[in-house]
């Protein structure tokens, strides 16, 4: 059964709640603008609150007087003619109720009508000081038209909205460039992490360096240092093993002119095996170094994929007989790819010899094959002997791990095969997996078209 989609909305809210989450500059922005809201509705409310109770006893006696002003100036009996241009002139309401006259400037409000609990609450709560009686028995009541006082407060509020998210954009811009040394910090870690120590974090040097720039110089310093030791066990390890060469050779050679007495012979065939075994390691360690070098280059050319593996079988044949029964399934017509043909030479045979050697009481030959995978080729070489242990499997491409008595020195190789073999995937843009079989162990190499 396959799952729902989920819709665009809850992967917005998902991805907001991540980021409020894991982000600190989100989380610092929030932050501001809640406490921004905060201050401005406390300000707001304030200084509404002592503006109203300061002012409200000095300005209540100028109203009256005022209003006491505009309801001689009606009359009495209250003139229409007068009410009507005194509401042209003033942003005024007036309402006339009496025994002669009813009239009222405005309509009334919706929902404010004279039987209702809302027009109740109106009068009730409308300020007595607007109201006035004539000596022929009319009220006269005048208030604030609410029509001619709506459009300002509105644009005054938006006005107010606009500037504070002008201000929270500016902030945001402020922390951004304040935090931005975090997203070097982070790229820098990750370029040291893959072994990249030749571009330092940017440092930007302010007038007075805050903590992020002493941060950044900190872990500068760090991976220098690190680059410097992994570079000086390098060239260690390439000055050792280039130096073994002559005297390997020089042994080799000695070894070689001894007599083939009955009695010289056992010891003479061990010790050449022995020089063999150290040849190898020395070549496979030089070639391990090359290929783990940041500066390792590939000679790209086309290669047909199957014609390298039956080209390298038939050399392992006078090695390994049994490299004569290895299968081969691979589709009719593959393409040529672009790889490196002595590196993906040295990568078939040591998957190759490492199924051959624990194959040899198999009672099933290794099998190779080649499919295409979505975007990619896949090589996978599979044997059918004891396999290894599944905690195992994660570390058979480490140099020097051997997983079991299974797969030990005596079996043959020094535990740089399969080292090399990711090593030569990963040059390709690609990558080495291991599982078991059952019965057996599979190697797969996933490489890119």
């Amino acid at each position: 059964m396959t799952g729902r989609r989920p819709q665009p909305g809850r992967r917005w809210h998902c991805r907001a709640r991540h980021a409020l989450a894991h982000s600190l500059r989100v989380r610092l922005m929030t932050l501001f603008l809640l406490l921004a809201l905060a201050m401005a509705g406390t300000f707001l409310l304030g200084m509404q609150y002592a503006l109203s109770m300061g002012w409200r006893d000095a300005a209540r006696p100028l109203v009256s007087d005022y209003v006491d002003r505009l309801a001689a100036d009606i009359g009495s009996p209250p003139s229409l003619a007068r009410s009507l241009a005194l509401t042209r002139r003033l942003p005024l309401s007036i309402r006339i109720s009496g025994p002669a006259v009813n009239w009222r400037s405005n309509p009334e409000p919706p929902g404010l009508e004279a039987g209702s609990d809302a027009g109740r609450r109106w009068n009730r709560d409308e300020p007595r000081f607007f109201e006035r009686s004539t000596a022929d028995g009319h009220r006269i009541r005048f208030g604030l038209d609410v029509k001619a006082w709506h459009d300002r407060p509105r644009f005054i509020g938006w006005a107010t909205l606009a500037l504070l998210l002008a201000l929270t954009a500016l902030a945001y811009g402020r922390v951004r460039r304040l935090l931005r040394p975090l997203d070097d910090i982070r790229a820098g870690a990750m370029r040291f992490g893959a072994g990249d120590f030749g571009q330092p974090i940017p440092v930007i040097k302010p007038h007075k360096p805050d903590e992020l720039g002493e941060l950044a110089a900190t872990i500068n310093t760090m991976g220098a240092d690190i680059g410097q030791m992994l570079d000086a066990k390098r060239g260690l390890l390439l000055a050792i093993s280039h130096e073994l060469r002559s005297p390997l050779t020089r042994a080799r050679l000695n070894t070689e002119l001894l007599p083939e007495t009955p009695d010289v012979q056992p010891g003479r065939d061990a010790l050449l095996r022995d020089l063999a075994l150290m040849r190898d390691l020395v070549t496979d360690l030089l070639e391990s170094e090359r290929l783990a070098s940041r500066h390792a280059a590939l000679q790209l050319e086309p290669v047909d994929l199957c014609r390298l593996v039956r080209e390298v079988l038939l050399e392992m044949g006078a090695s390994h007989p049994a490299a004569g029964r290895v299968t081969l399934e691979a589709p009719p017509v593959l393409a040529p790819q672009l790889l490196d043909r002595t590196r993906m030479r040295l990568l078939l045979r040591n998957l190759l010899d490492n199924a051959l050697r624990h194959s040899a009481d198999a009672p099933q030959p290794p099998e190779v094959s080649i499919r295409l995978q979505g975007q990619g080729v896949c090589l996978t070489v599979r044997d059918h002997g004891p396999g290894v242990d599944e905690a195992a499997l994660p570390h058979l491409a480490e140099p020097f791990y051997r997983a079991d008595s299974a797969r030990t020195r005596a079996t043959g190789g020094v535990g740089l095969g399969l080292y090399l073999c990711r090593l030569v995937a990963q040059a390709h843009g690609g990558s080495l997996v291991a599982r078991n079989a059952q019965p057996g162990l599979a190697l797969q190499v996933l490489l890119p078209l």
